[in-house]
């Protein structure tokens, strides 16, 4: 599975952006998907998560009310809408394919990762 991830970019404080993941090479629809993101100096952290149906969303404290999972399962893809965003949100997102179906926070659930777009919120 290949993961594709788009959509970063440098916005104000407050602004909107939104992520996008395209899945290729194999169909992920029954797989979990799911966004972290590592910012300069941290480890990978958890941001959202998306069960294979999408019926189950879970996502970091740090985002709740501001970010919104969603996906495709036809188009085979996975979006992060962003709303709200503080500087704290600045970093590089990667989406990635889980295991199994199970919406889980921990990286470990993972198996496949894109590589990576950078998010920059100035304050």
């Amino acid at each position: 599975v290949q993961l594709q991830a788009s959509g970063g970019g440098l916005v104000q404080a407050g602004g909107s952006l939104s992520l996008s993941c395209a899945a290729s090479g194999r169909t992920i629809s029954n797989n979990a998907m799911g966004w972290f993101r590592q910012a300069p100096g941290n480890e990978r952290e958890f941001v959202a998560a998306i069960s294979w149906n999408g019926g189950l969303k879970n996502y970091a404290d740090s985002v709740k009310g501001r970010f919104t999972i969603s996906r495709d399962r036809v188009k085979n893809t996975v979006n992060l809408q962003m709303n709200s965003l503080k500087a704290e949100d600045t970093a590089v997102y990667y989406c990635a394919a889980g295991r199994s179906a199970v919406a889980g926070s921990a990286s470990t659930m993972y198996a496949y990762w894109g590589q990576g777009t950078q998010v920059t919120v100035s304050s």
